[in-house]
């Protein structure tokens, strides 16, 4: 994510700072501030500049006061609705916070007290650059549906566009994470229509966290805005983390650091189709009641051929590998590995597993020679930090701190 310091007190000082930068060579934020006011009384600068045309909508609206102060400032898009913003602490200046609407007209109002006390008012008008194609956020996810917004401490943040992204830097930084413990994280970009978002190590336990997308009117290509601000509230569980190994048979089940249950499994056959668990930190992605599994590739009729009702599953990744009861091979738990690729537990187990276990949670295999790959379901933690910062269009930050 974009660089946001920790607190109220730090963006504050942060959004001061950039009152001192246009939005780029050019546009209509290479103006000069145009200046209003009486001769007598305190004078008001604004940018963009009055009437000022063509706007891009994240160009920052900065209103300043000479020979007085500033008492207050609005900044009116009648339909499109007003922009907020924050004062210097010395009253001089203001600066707007959020993105104006495309196609909008906006007047500013500065209200303005010298030295003797005597107010004045003066206005300015602008508008931004016209409307065209826009783009939303097609899935968000946790979500609701899924997790019921409590998940494990390995949680990404996944979100997808329903267009392809060009400006990514402008998106971006307008994507916010705040918890309520100091977390560095970073976003990633997939692809065009994917980014998501994971802390530097796992989240800490019990963290709220919100998903701010402030993306109404916000650049997303060229003649493409954000349609709207989304956000989300959602929460991280205990600390749950599972182990095992293709070579030992074991899956152990760890919370908050204390041991709290051993299974014995059975992973990937290997052999002729090569039915590998893959190693790594995978994350459970669903739980399922009932999942009916069907071979990759192989129809009815040919060798290797199986289609399985399979009862409580917890997914692990996109090429159909989960943790399940698997009462066929019971025998074979704890001492070899016979699956298709999945990971084999008793009955018992099982219903344990699916009934503790978080969407989020981290379940790490070890001892296959094939390995997770980062794109196959939720491999985000197969990246190390500096690989998974190489794909981020601001790099690493810490969260904002809720209030």
């Amino acid at each position: 994510m974009g660089r946001v310091a920790c607190g109220s007190a730090g963006l504050l000082a942060l959004a001061l700072l950039a009152a001192c930068s246009g939005s780029g060579a050019g546009g209509a934020g290479s103006k000069p501030v145009a200046m209003a006011g009486g001769a007598r009384g305190a004078s008001v600068g604004f940018s963009p500049a009055d009437k000022a045309a063509g706007v891009p909508t994240d160009q920052t609206v900065l209103v300043s006061a000479h020979g007085g102060k500033l008492k207050s400032v609005q900044v009116d898009g009648g339909k499109a609705g007003s922009l907020d913003g924050v004062l210097s602490a010395d009253g001089t200046r203001w600066r707007s916070v959020g993105t104006a609407r495309p196609g909008a007209a906006y007047t500013v109002t500065a209200v303005a007290v010298d030295a003797a006390g005597k107010e004045s008012e003066s206005r300015s008008t602008f508008s931004t650059v016209k409307g065209g194609k826009t783009f939303d956020i097609e899935n968000l996810t946790p979500n609701r549906d899924d997790t019921g917004l409590t998940v494990g401490v390995g949680m990404p943040v996944m979100i997808t566009f329903d267009q392809p992204i060009a400006d990514r830097v402008a998106v971006e930084r307008n994507l916010l994470i705040h918890s309520s413990k100091p977390v560095e994280g970073a976003w990633h970009w997939f692809d065009s229509t994917h980014v998501d978002f994971r802390p530097q190590t796992y989240w800490p336990a019990h963290t709220k966290v919100r998903v701010e997308a402030n993306l109404a009117g916000v650049r997303g290509g060229p003649g493409m805005h954000g349609k709207r601000d989304v956000k989300l509230d959602f929460k991280i569980g205990r600390s749950q983390i599972t182990k095992g190994s293709t070579d030992d048979h074991v899956l152990t089940v760890r919370r908050d650091g204390k041991r709290i249950r051993t299974m014995l499994m059975s992973a990937g056959q290997g052999g002729q189709w090569k039915y590998y668990t893959t190693s790594g930190v995978h994350l459970a992605m669903s739980r399922e009641p009932v999942t009916v599994m069907v071979s990759p590739g192989i129809g009815p009729g040919s060798a290797g051929y199986y289609r399985l009702t399979v009862y409580n599953t917890v997914r692990i990744s996109n090429s159909g590998e989960y943790v399940h009861s698997a009462p066929w091979s019971v025998g074979s738990q704890g001492n070899s590995n016979v699956s298709h690729g999945c990971v084999n537990i008793s009955p018992g187990n099982a219903a344990w597993f699916i009934k503790n276990t978080l969407i989020g949670d981290p379940i790490i295999i070890t001892g296959s020679p094939r390995k997770l790959e980062p794109t196959n379901g939720w491999g985000h933690w197969q990246e190390n930090w500096k690989q998974w910062l190489k794909w981020s269009s601001l790099k690493a930050s810490p969260t904002i701190t809720l209030p």
